[in-house]
């Protein structure tokens, strides 16, 4: 009786032993340069949901709220730019305005210790000009020195809605020329709540080829989403960034391009959204103060008529800062973040 289930076992597991050897050689057919140590070009061969859910929880949507004061200037009483410094405008503005712009984007935490959060979006999402001046224009001679409207920002709020104390963030270092912004905010009181960090490893947007395929996670009208996209033009700068073909809305600049060194689940951050291909259009529109519920189409407008700027978006034409910015930008700022408690040297050490 031993004998015989002796010999059953072993067949069992001379059985398994086969199939085992039949499914790695028809996994290494079906996908032969899977662990080939580059970045994945094919579509995931099996699922990532549960991964890409942590990591979608890292990413958060940023609001950023600027307050502007504007003046409005006449030709009969006209204002020059020496009038700005000793306060003169003031008495010639003929019209006082209260306005507001609003930008949504998405920003990645990297830190959560002690009671400080930190993170990474693109500067253009919390840059705000501190003055605008527009000038009369003259038809023959163009535009002259003579202010038409000056707007002075009053304050501005960054804030992630879902943190707590109001979620209000302080810049802590900003780049515009790269388009990069660290924001930060140390609670006053002990958070019970978890916000949680990326933990996955900073890759290499220089070893990304034609095709590689990439996930991009952000907030496109913020809503939380999570798309797919193909590379095209690796390292087309001299700071490896790279275009993508994911299709991108307002809200998706500071989201994560993730790419795939073979196989699921090995994630690595090769970079950060920023822009989008786009043309501009510009048309009359009545004045957004105007009451729309007697407004009647058919009738004449008469009002002030203002200029509307309306970007028309190119979709499939993503272009992506490389985590090699993003670790430049770091590492030239540490010093500064070391000074308000922040210690992101592990993140690329």
């Amino acid at each position: 009786m031993k004998i015989e289930t002796f010999f059953i076992v072993a067949i069992f597991i001379s059985i398994v032993f086969i199939f085992s050897s039949c499914a790695q050689r028809i996994y290494r057919v079906a996908y032969p340069t899977l662990t080939d140590g580059k970045y994945d070009s094919e579509f995931p061969y099996k699922s990532g949901s549960t991964e890409l859910l942590k990591i979608a929880e890292t990413i958060r949507k940023i609001t950023s709220i600027a307050y502007y004061k504007s003046y409005i200037f006449t030709k009969e009483n006209p204002v020059v730019y020496s009038d700005l410094k000793n306060g003169a405008f003031l008495q010639k503005s003929v019209k006082e305005t209260v306005y507001n712009n609003s930008v949504i984007g998405t920003g990645t935490v990297l830190y959560f210790r002690e009671n400080r959060v930190l993170l990474l979006t693109c500067a253009h999402v919390v840059d705000f000009p501190d003055t605008t001046i527009t000038y009369f224009r003259n038809p023959e001679t163009g535009i002259t020195n003579f202010i038409q409207s000056i707007s002075i920002k009053q304050r501005q709020n960054n804030f992630v809605a879902e943190f707590p104390e109001r979620g209000l963030l302080e810049i802590l270092a900003i780049d515009k020329s790269m388009d990069l912004a660290i924001l930060g905010k140390q609670f006053e009181k002990s958070t019970p709540v978890y916000i949680k960090t990326f933990e996955y490893p900073l890759g290499s947007a220089s070893e990304l080829e034609w095709g590689s395929f990439v996930y991009l996670l952000g907030f496109p009208k913020g809503y939380r989403m999570i798309t797919k996209g193909i590379v095209s033009q690796p390292n087309r700068d001299k700071n490896h960034g790279f275009l993508i073909d994911a299709l991108f809305n307002h809200g998706f600049s500071g989201g994560i391009v993730l790419a795939i060194r073979d196989g699921v689940p090995n994630f690595e951050l090769v970079g950060i959204a920023t822009s989008v291909s786009a043309n501009f259009k510009y048309s009359l529109k009545p004045s957004p103060d105007i009451d729309q519920t007697s407004f009647d189409p058919r009738v004449p407008y008469k009002g002030e008529i203002y200029v509307d700027t309306e970007k028309q978006i190119n979709y499939g034409i993503t272009f992506i800062i490389s985590i090699e910015s993003v670790v430049d930008f770091l590492k030239k700022n540490q010093p500064h973040l070391l000074k308000k408690g922040y210690d992101l040297r592990y993140l690329y050490q």
